[in-house]
């Protein structure tokens, strides 16, 4: 499978180090569980009948129904979507969410289509695994390219093909469709939480503490707004065209703002009124993840940090938003050099933890205020990430490991009450 797999693999290997877990448990581990690969038919604007491929993978499920992303990407492949299935087993243990991994997607590049387009394809795929999901078998939410529009569409096709009100089958969905409050801000909020409980043990719980945030998109927009709120000092963001960077602390209010009302972080250096009121210096992605700040925060794509830059890294915490933006080789680089790495399975779980609230009051028919959402999101990453905390402290493992060790005492736990080979034979 793909690099994302190997480097879980890697990574388990190293927390077998440090639990003992039944060689069943090892053993329906190694393949997913189910996986269908589908051709989806859509009529186009023009007339054409193209047929995209499309994939869902639920890796295991032993401790509930697989959870998991929809992406749409030009990229999208059956070894990825199994590689981030099986990484998702991994987050759904590590935050305690009754649930198993899965994921899914279409291979296809979404800015090429039209909306009418977007809608058939959205609603075929769909037709083509009515079966293969479901409330209580897999429940897909929005990942890369797609978003709440796009789910309402595939919830409202489910309902459609099974004849049926069911919003439990989708997550991330619109709020009038059933959607839950606080979903679209998760992601960053449960970073910030992971952030605020990691750095007074690291002694970086100063406002003078610095971050660089690589990616300006949602999570890391949201999270940027919510540490310079919290009065620490943002020094640096980046966008896919580059970044900005200001030793002083940049006025991320401002920033936002400029982002969000011309689409690019380009008119807060390119214009010279703009860089007048809110002096920066123009910085490449690169360059940001080499600067000399208290924290790093990849908050964009995967494979950020490796062995290519890892020994160039100044910050003394990384805290992974982005999936998979470190390499195994990577961290050991970084990780050696006494350099805290906190995993993307733990920092960016704030988002599939408001989805399972969302399923939990799609259920339930009672809906939860924000205060409430955000007070069950803090209790709930707040005490994994002291949970994972201690392993790492007991064991004298780095924290990914920790997590490892973490999730996969619960998984064990789950699959161990099934039977095992030892209590068949008597011998527990």
């Amino acid at each position: 499978m793909g690099t994302l797999f190997s480097d879980a693999e890697r990574h388990l290997q190293k927390a077998f180090e440090h639990i003992e877990v039944s060689p069943d448990t090892i053993e329906r581990l190694k393949y997913p569980k189910a996986s269908i690969k589908v051709r989806v038919p859509v009529r186009m604007d023009n007339g054409d009948l193209k047929f995209f491929e499309g994939y869902r993978v639920r890796f295991d499920d032993t401790r509930g129904p697989t959870k998991g992303g929809i992406r749409f990407h030009p990229n999208v492949s059956q070894d990825e979507v199994a590689s981030l299935a099986y990484w998702m087993t991994f987050k759904c243990a590590v935050l305690d969410l009754p649930y198993g991994g899965g994921k899914g997607g279409i291979t296809v590049d979404p800015k090429k289509l039209s909306r009418f387009e977007l809608e058939r394809l959205s609603r075929a795929y769909i037709n083509a695994l009515g079966d293969f999901i479901g409330p209580d078998i897999d429940i897909p939410a929005p990942d890369v390219y797609t978003n709440a529009m796009i789910m309402g569409w595939m919830m409202d096709q489910y309902n459609t093909i099974h004849r049926r009100i069911a919003p439990a089958v989708i997550t991330g969905k619109p709020l009038a469709m059933g959607g839950s409050v606080g979903r679209e801000d998760a992601t960053a909020t449960g970073a910030f939480h992971t952030i605020q409980a990691i750095l007074p043990k690291i002694n970086l719980d100063s406002p003078e503490t610095t971050f660089a945030i690589q990616g300006f998109g949602n999570a890391g927009a949201i999270l940027a707004g919510l540490l310079h709120k919290a009065g620490y000092k943002v020094v640096a963001v980046s966008d896919s065209k580059g970044g900005i960077h200001n030793a002083d602390g940049l006025d991320i209010p401002a920033v936002r703002d400029h982002k969000e009302t011309s689409r690019t972080l380009e008119s807060v250096y390119c214009k010279d009124d703009v860089c007048t009121l809110y002096p920066s210096d123009r910085i490449s992605n690169h360059d940001l993840l080499e600067l000399d700040v208290d924290v790093l925060i990849p908050a964009a794509l995967e494979n950020q940090l490796t062995a290519d830059n890892a020994a160039n890294i100044k910050a003394k915490a990384v805290f992974e938003v982005a999936n998979g933006p470190t390499s195994y080789d990577g961290e050991e680089i970084m990780v050696n050099n006494g350099i805290l790495v906190v995993p993307d399975i733990l920092t960016n779980a704030g988002g599939v933890t408001v989805s399972y609230f969302e399923w939990v009051q799609n259920r339930s028919g009672y809906y939860w205020t924000l205060d409430e959402v955000n007070q069950r999101l803090e209790e709930r990453m707040v005490r994994e990430t002291e949970n994972v905390w201690s392993i790492t402290k007991e064991k004298g493992c780095s924290m990914r490991t920790a997590a490892y060790i973490h999730a996969l005492g619960r998984i064990s736990e789950a699959m161990d009450a099934r039977g095992t080979k030892d209590y068949y034979l008597n011998k527990v």
